[in-house]
C-alpha cells in the first residue's frame, strides 16, 4: 500500500461510514490531485491494450472448431416427414394395449354423439307432422317417454366412455413422458466429456423437460382428438350424403382451399415450434447458470444486466409466440369465415329444397347439425396436424439424442479389477475434441512408478490437468499410448477403471444431499464407521460443529459450506473409495496450513508403498512432499522429471525457473503504471490537509446532524445529496 493511501486509513479508521464517505469526497481535490496528474491517458491505455490483446497464433488455431459432438439446435434437421412421424408413433407403442382401450371407448362416444342430430331431426319430423294426419305416437319403434329414456340411457353411455377414453390417454401420457425422461436422462449421462464440452446444460435440460411433454401429449392425447375428429368427420359427411347428395356436394367445395391452408399451417407452426424449443433451451441455460452463480452476480452488483439478459431472452421467445398467435388466427379465422359462407350457403339452397319438398325440415336440421359436427372435426383435424409437427419437430430433437452413440462406452472393454501398477505415457500427443488444432502435448512421455507419489508441475494451460482426464478416460489420446500396469487404457472398462481411481478437483463439487451422502458417493454401501473413519482421514473435524452432524444438509453444490470444508469432504469422498490412483489436482489450495498439514499427514499414512498418488500442484509444500516430480513445458513435451532437491539445483531448469516464475507472481507489479515519487514533506502536507479535511466534515456533520434525525433515510442517501455532484470523469 503507498504511504499516503495507508496515511488515510489511519485517519479515517475511527469514523462512521457516512463520516468516513464524506472525508473521502472532500479529500479526493486536495488528496489525490497530484496522483491524478500523472495517470496514463485512458485513450494511451486502450491503445496500449489494443496492440497487446492482438490475436495470436494459437488464439487463431484456437477459432477453427470441431462441434461435430454438438446437437444442432432444431433436431435433425429433417423436414418431418413419413419416417419421422412414424417413429413418433412407435413412441406410443408399449402402450398398445391400454391405447386400444381408449379407442373403443372413443369409437363408441363418438358414435352417440354423430346419432344425435338423426335422432333430433326425427323429433323434429314428428313434432312437425299435421295433427290431421295423425301426429307421431312411436318414434323408432318406442313411444315417446320410452325414446326419451332410451336417449338419455345411451347419451350417459357415451359420457361414461369419454371419462374412460380421457382418464386412460392422460394416464398412458405421463406414463409415457416419464419413460421418456428417464431413457434420455441415463442417454446423456453416458455420453464422454466431448459431448458436454460442446452442448449447453440449458438445452439438455430443456429437451429432457418441455421436448418431453410436448411429446407425449401429442402421441396420446392430440392422436387421440385427432382420431375422434377423423371419425366423426367420416361418419358427419357419411350421413350427409345419406340426407342430401345435393347438399353434401356444395359443402365439398370448402374442402380443397381448408386442406391447402391446413398443409401449410402445418409446416409453419412446425418451424414456430422448433424455434421455440431451441429458445426455451437457451432461457433454461441462462437461469441455470446465472441462478447457480447468483452470489458473483451480487458481488459484482450485477443482477440489473442479469435480469436485462434473461429478459431479453424472454422477449425472443415471445415475439416468436406472437408470431404463431397471428399465423394461427389467420388460418383460423379464414376457415371460420370459410366454413360461415357455406353454412349460408347450405341455408340457402336447403331452404329451397324444404319448400318444394325434397326434403323435410327435420332432415335440414339433421344436415346443418351433421355440418356443424363436420367443420368442428376439420378444425380439429386441423388442429391435430398442426400439434403433431409441434410434436415432431420436440421429437426430433429427442431423437438425435437418444441416436447418439458416445465416443468412449463407460461400460464397454476390458473387466479391470485393479488399477495396480506403473502409469506409462508413451509419446502421447492430444488436443481437446472441440478445437483440434490447438496441441496441448505434443509426444508427451514419463512413467509414474506403482506405489510413488508425483507431483506434476506445468505453467498454467500447459495440460496439468489434462492428464488427469487422459488417465481417467475422459478423453482419448490423438496418438499415443497410456499403460496401467502395462494394459491400455482404452481397452479398458472405462466405468471400472474410474472405480479404482479417487480424484479430488481444485473446485470441489458437492451434490444436493447430507454429508454422509456426498462422502459415500462413491461407495453407496459403505457403512458409517467407515464413512466417519473417511472424514477424520480428511481432518473434517468441522462435523462436530454440525447440529445434525454427518446428517446436515449442504445445500445446492455445497453451498451451506465454506470452500475448505468442501474441499476436505471431497478428499474424504476420495479416500472412502481406497482407490489405486488417486489424482489431487491442487486439492489442498482451499486448506489453511494447519489443515492442509493434517491432511498431508493423512494421505502420507494412508497411501504409502500401496497406492500411487498424482498430485496437480502449485503450492510447494505439495511439491516438496512428492517422490518425483514432473514438469511439463509449454511446447506439450516433459521438460524435466526429478526430485525436488535434484531440480532446485538446476537453476537454469525448467523447474527452478517456473517456481522462480510463480514466487515472483510474475512480476505483474513491474508492468503497473506508478506515480512520481514524492518527498517526505509532501507526504507531511498531506496529512496535515488531511486532517484538517477530517475536522471540517465532523464540525459540517455535527451542524446538519438534526437535519437527517427522525428521518427515514439511509447513510447512502445522505453522503449523496451532501456530495457534490461530479462533472468529469477521475
Amino acid at each position: 500500500m503507498h504511504p499516503r493511501q495507508w496515511l488515510c486509513s489511519r485517519a479515517c479508521q475511527d469514523s462512521s461510514a457516512l463520516l468516513s464517505a464524506l472525508s473521502r469526497t472532500t479529500l479526493a481535490p486536495a488528496r489525490y490531485a497530484h496522483e491524478i496528474k500523472h495517470q496514463p491517458d485512458p485513450e494511451d491505455e486502450d491503445a496500449m491494450d489494443d496492440q497487446s490483446f492482438k490475436p495470436s497464433e494459437k488464439a487463431k488455431s484456437a477459432a477453427q472448431l470441431n462441434l461435430s459432438a454438438k446437437l444442432s439446435k432444431d433436431g435433425t434437421g429433417k423436414t418431418g416427414g413419413q419416417n419421422e412421424i412414424w417413429r413418433l408413433l412407435k413412441i406410443a407403442r408399449p402402450e398398445i394395449k391400454v391405447l386400444s382401450w381408449a379407442f373403443l371407448f372413443l369409437l363408441v362416444s363418438s358414435s352417440i354423439s354423430m346419432s344425435l342430430p338423426f335422432s333430433i331431426g326425427k323429433i323434429l319430423d314428428a313434432a312437425t307432422k299435421p295433427a290431421e294426419d295423425g301426429g307421431a305416437d312411436l318414434l323408432f319403434g318406442m313411444t315417446m317417454p320410452v325414446f326419451y329414456i332410451a336417449l338419455g340411457t345411451v347419451l350417459s353411455i357415451g359420457a361414461a366412455a369419454n371419462y374412460g377414453r380421457i382418464i386412460i390417454l392422460r394416464i398412458v401420457g405421463e406414463r409415457i413422458v416419464t419413460r421418456l425422461r428417464s431413457q434420455l436422462f441415463r442417454r446423456t449421462f453416458v455420453q464422454n466429456a466431448e459431448f458436454f464440452d460442446a452442448n449447453r446444460v440449458g438445452d439438455l435440460i430443456s429437451r429432457l423437460g418441455s421436448d418431453t411433454i410436448i411429446v407425449g401429449k401429442s402421441i396420446t392425447q392430440n392422436v387421440s382428438d385427432g382420431l375422434r375428429s377423423l371419425v366423426s368427420a367420416v361418419a358427419g359427411f357419411g350421413l350427409m350424403g345419406y340426407v342430401s347428395l345435393k347438399l353434401t356436394g356444395i359443402l365439398a367445395l370448402m374442402f380443397p382451399p381448408v386442406a391447402i391452408g391446413a398443409f401449410f399451417y402445418g409446416r409453419t407452426i412446425r418451424t414456430l415450434s422448433r424455434r421455440i424449443q431451441r429458445n426455451l433451451g437457451t432461457l433454461t441455460k441462462i437461469a441455470e447458470e446465472r441462478l447457480g452463480n447468483v452470489r458473483t452476480s451480487q458481488a459484482f452488483a450485477g443482477e440489473q444486466q442479469e435480469v436485462h439478459r434473461y429478459n431479453t431472452q424472454v422477449r425472443k421467445i415471445f415475439e416468436l409466440g406472437k408470431k404463431e398467435a397471428l399465423i394461427s388466427a389467420a388460418f383460423f379465422s379464414s376457415s371460420g369465415f370459410m366454413g360461415n359462407m357455406t353454412f349460408l350457403a347450405l341455408l340457402y339452397f336447403g331452404g329451397g329444397m324444404v319448400k318444394t319438398g325434397a326434403i323435410s325440415v327435420g332432415d335440414l336440421s339433421s344436415f346443418l347439425m351433421y355440418t356443424a359436427y363436420a367443420g368442428s372435426s376439420l378444425f380439429g383435424l386441423s388442429g391435430f396436424y398442426s400439434e403433431l409437427m409441434k410434436g415432431v419437430g420436440a421429437a426430433s430433437r429427442l431423437f438425435e439424442l437418444q441416436d447418439r452413440e458416445p465416443t468412449i462406452s463407460p461400460t464397454k472393454g476390458e473387466p479391470v479389477k485393479s488399477a495396480r501398477g506403473d502409469i506409462v505415457f508413451k509419446n502421447v500427443s492430444f488436443a481437446y475434441p472441440t478445437r483440434p488444432a490447438v496441441p496441448i502435448f505434443n509426444e508427451l512421455d514419463f512413467t509414474i512408478k506403482q506405489g510413488t507419489n508425483v507431483a506434476i508441475v506445468a505453467p498454467s494451460g500447459a495440460g496439468k490437468s489434462t492428464v488427469a482426464s487422459l488417465i481417467m478416460r475422459f478423453y482419448t489420446p490423438a496418438d499415443g499410448h497410456i499403460l496401467i500396469g502395462g494394459r491400455d487404457v482404452t481397452t479398458m472398462n472405462a466405468k471400472q477403471l474410474r472405480r479404482k481411481i479417487g480424484y479430488v478437483g481444485q473446485e470441489p463439487v458437492l451434490f444436493s444431499g447430507t454429508v454422509a451422502e456426498n462422502i459415500a458417493y462413491g461407495r453407496p454401501l459403505a457403512t458409517r464407521a467407515e464413512i466417519i473413519a473417511a472424514a477424520r482421514q480428511a481432518n473434517c473435524q468441522f462435523i462436530s460443529d454440525f447440529p445434525e452432524g454427518l446428517e446436515t444438509h449442504v445445500g445446492a453444490r455445497g453451498t451451506q459450506l465454506s470452500g475448505g470444508q468442501k474441499q476436505r469432504l471431497a478428499i474424504a469422498r476420495a479416500l472412502l473409495k481406497n482407490p489405486d490412483i488417486l489424482i489431487l489436482d491442487e486439492a489442498t489450495s482451499a486448506l489453511d496450513a494447519e489443515s492442509e498439514t493434517l491432511v498431508n499427514q493423512a494421505l502420507a499414512a494412508l497411501l504409502a508403498g500401496n497406492n500411487t498418488t498424482i498430485s496437480i500442484a502449485h503450492r510447494l509444500s505439495t511439491i516438496k512432499r512428492s517422490d518425483m516430480i514432473i514438469c511439463i513445458g509449454n511446447d506439450g513435451k516433459v521438460a524435466e522429471t526429478g526430485t525436488y532437491s535434484e531440480l532446485s539445483k538446476k537453476k537454469e531448469g525448467a523447474f527452478s525457473k517456473l517456481m522462480e516464475w510463480q514466487m515472483s507472481g510474475n512480476e505483474a507489479s513491474k508492468s503497473r503504471p506508478r506515480g512520481p515519487e514524492v518527498s517526505e514533506e509532501e507526504e507531511l502536507g498531506y496529512e496535515v490537509q488531511e486532517e484538517s479535511a477530517a475536522e471540517e466534515g465532523k464540525e459540517q456533520m455535527e451542524e446538519q446532524g438534526s437535519k437527517y434525525r427522525g428521518q427515514d433515510i439511509s447513510a447512502g442517501e445522505a453522503v449523496a445529496e451532501r456530495t457534490p455532484k461530479s462533472t468529469g470523469g477521475r
